[in-house]
């Protein structure tokens, strides 16, 4: 229930692909998962131009498929058009914003799915469903006919069961790519100060870089919860300016679910002066992570601190603290499931410097082979 708001496809032999409904398909609607879009949406009259490799490619569109709405939170709960299950455990909640797009790849709907990440909109949902997302390099992927959420922080990128799959939809993504990179063989084990994780999850992202044969290295990196929060003020900001013609509407501000109205309308309140402090500081915190990155050549993390929650716990979650820090450096990101608890799994983010999306999927692809997680595993 609520994976896809559109279908347009069961047949073919093509990669059969999944396309988060923020990312205009010419001649279907884009409703960014929003009754209160849905209501004026008219079709697209032409594809987002990231859509352009797929279509050379011969990809079979399976749909379009549902999301937190406005792609603006991380439980994935969308009471309009309904949450997607997670497989997983019917339970708890899929993760968001890009719901529909793991679901649908974790149940086979399609072999791959367009997602985007703003502060974590890949990776925490491929994180509780068990599957493999990657939030690629700030810029690498056009943003052109995609519903804005923050765009000085918005990225487009795939999802998949397996690394293999991800690969397969940057090629799409950017026709013309490959993995040429040789994985990375110096990890450096990232422990953010005041964030309590799961030990379980701790645990094993520890042991499958060690199964994988991967020398890690302990790195301190300040500041983390502070870019958490200069992230948290410039998307909060950025988010109200880009759906401004649904706050500044009293009929379709009230169309809004209670959840994403309360949360604009808090945002609304983020001052200029927060948010200039806030854009003054970014560069120091991305030259941070690149001196973090000077002497290993990935970092390593988990992708969320905590299981997904369950479904009458899904508010009030910090989803985001261990993935927003990075769309504020703007640097691409992987999150690979691994083996965690009884029938969960935990989820290893591994981060790289600027256009490392081939170095990630390398050294994923390693950890995958050694350690990886599947379903029944």
């Amino acid at each position: 229930m609520g994976t896809f708001i559109t279908r347009l496809s069961d047949a073919g032999t093509g990669i059969r692909l999944a396309v988060k409904d923020l990312i205009d398909v010419e001649g279907v609607p884009t409703t960014a998962g929003s009754r209160a879009v849905a209501v004026a949406a008219a079709p697209a009259p032409r594809d987002a131009p990231c859509m352009a490799g797929a279509r050379a490619a011969g990809a079979i569109l399976v749909g379009k498929v549902n999301l937190h709405e406005l792609a603006f939170g991380a439980s994935g709960v969308n009471a309009y058009f309904g949450t997607p299950v997670n497989p997983l455990d019917h339970d708890r909640v899929p993760g968001g914003s890009s719901s529909g797009s793991a679901v649908a790849v974790a149940d086979g709907d399609a072999d791959v799915a367009y997602g985007s990440d703003t502060g974590g909109s890949i990776r925490i949902p491929s994180a509780f469903c068990g599957v493999v997302g990657l939030k690629t390099t700030h810029g690498r992927v056009s943003l052109e006919g995609v519903w804005p959420l923050a765009p000085s922080l918005d990225t487009v990128g795939p999802m998949a069961r397996d690394v293999a799959g991800v690969a397969a939809g940057m090629t799409l993504l950017e026709p013309g790519f490959t993995v040429d990179a040789a994985a990375a063989v110096r990890v450096g084990r990232i422990r953010p100060d005041g964030v309590d994780v799961d030990p379980v999850i701790d645990a094993s992202v520890d042991t499958a870089l060690k199964q994988a044969g991967i020398k890690v290295t302990e790195i301190g990196l300040a500041d983390w919860l502070a870019a958490r929060e200069a992230c948290g003020q410039i998307l909060g900001s950025e988010a109200v300016q880009s759906n401004l013609s649904l706050l500044s509407d009293p009929s379709r501000r009230a169309l809004l679910g209670d959840e994403v109205r309360a949360r604009l309308e808090g945002d609304e309140g983020i001052t200029a002066d927060e948010v200039a402090a806030a854009r003054a500081w970014q560069p120091h915190w991305r030259d941070a992570l690149a001196r973090a990155l000077s002497t290993v050549e990935l970092l390593a993390l988990p992708t969320a601190p905590f299981f997904p929650p369950r479904l009458a716990d899904a508010l009030g979650r910090h989803y985001t603290v261990f993935t927003n820090p990075v769309n504020l450096a703007g640097f691409p990101a992987l999150a690979l499931p691994v083996p965690g608890s009884a029938h969960l799994p935990a989820s290893l983010q591994l981060i790289g410097p600027p256009g490392s999306e081939a170095l990630l999927l390398a050294t994923g692809s390693v950890i995958e082979s050694a350690a990886g997680w599947r379903p029944g595993s």
